[in-house]
């Protein structure tokens, strides 16, 4: 028994696996490929060089894949990579990267994407993130692993947000938001550390408390950005648990544009 609908239009030289199921009236191009167990539900269009993975459910009115909105692009074949056990929920808009990039848009595994999401071309976002309803990213933002997005965040184009970081409702990031912080505000203001969340990852009392030293270094002590790297640097010597994060934390800060900054 076929799992795709009698009224879905999908090319015969798109890629679907056996146990894919497509809904009513969903347009599926010739340069996609969707793997096992993914379902797709109605009145989507999956087009461009789209490829998605495994167990990914899209739920019904999305548009995947379609050319970014970048006036310099000219058909360049460009890509949208979509992981595995995704949940994509309705009226989300994925374009595909853009040639002044890399060239792909990217969404991880285990991400849940609530409604009227928007990643802009050659956005890239790590695992385990959760995007609230009408959470926007402009192009080329990278958005690191178990990110979690307030409801109506906007990002603007060539913003990073480090992993375990997180945004308020109606957040809007200019600059670089790094790993662990909550943010609030238009422009957004880092507010606290996502302690709550680290404890809830497993993170161990050690763990937890060389963050808190990262946050007074950051924005309690009126130090510099490399006065801030210097001493976030030296945990480690009492600390070695926290190794990855001070790591991951400097590495960070290590790339953060002049210009862009991060968010105070």
């Amino acid at each position: 028994m076929s799992l795709i609908h009698p009224t879905a239009l999908v090319d015969p030289l798109a890629q679907l696996d056996s146990s894919v199921a497509v809904g009513p009236y969903t347009v599926i191009g010739p340069h996609v490929r969707i793997g096992a167990g993914t379902t797709v539900g109605a009145h989507c269009v999956i087009e461009g060089r789209t490829t998605i993975g495994r167990d990914n459910r899209i739920f019904q009115f999305n548009s995947l894949g379609a050319i970014p909105q970048d006036k310099k692009y000219a058909g360049e074949p460009c890509e949208l990579v979509i992981g595995d056990r995704n949940t994509v929920r309705e009226f989300c808009t994925f374009n595909i990267g853009s040639p002044g990039d890399q060239g792909v848009t990217r969404l991880g595994d285990d991400n849940w994407i609530m409604a009227y999401v928007h990643l802009a071309h050659d956005c890239q976002v790590g695992n385990h993130t959760i995007f609230a309803n009408n959470s926007q990213l402009a192009g080329h933002v990278h958005v690191g692993d178990w990110v979690i997005l307030g409801g109506f965040t906007v990002v603007h184009q060539f913003v990073r947000l480090g992993a375990h970081s997180m945004t308020a409702m109606c957040a809007l990031l200019f600059a670089d938001l790094p790993p662990f912080v909550m943010c609030q505000g238009q422009p957004a203001a880092a507010r606290s550390m996502n302690y709550e969340g680290l404890r809830r990852r497993g993170f161990s009392a050690e763990r937890v408390a060389a963050v808190k030293a990262m946050h007074k270094a950051l924005y309690r002590d009126d130090l510099t950005l490399d006065q801030s790297r210097d001493r976030i640097a030296g945990l480690v010597e009492n600390t070695p648990d926290s190794d990855t994060d001070v790591t991951m934390m400097l590495d960070f800060l290590a790339n953060v544009s002049p210009q862009r900054g991060i968010v105070r």
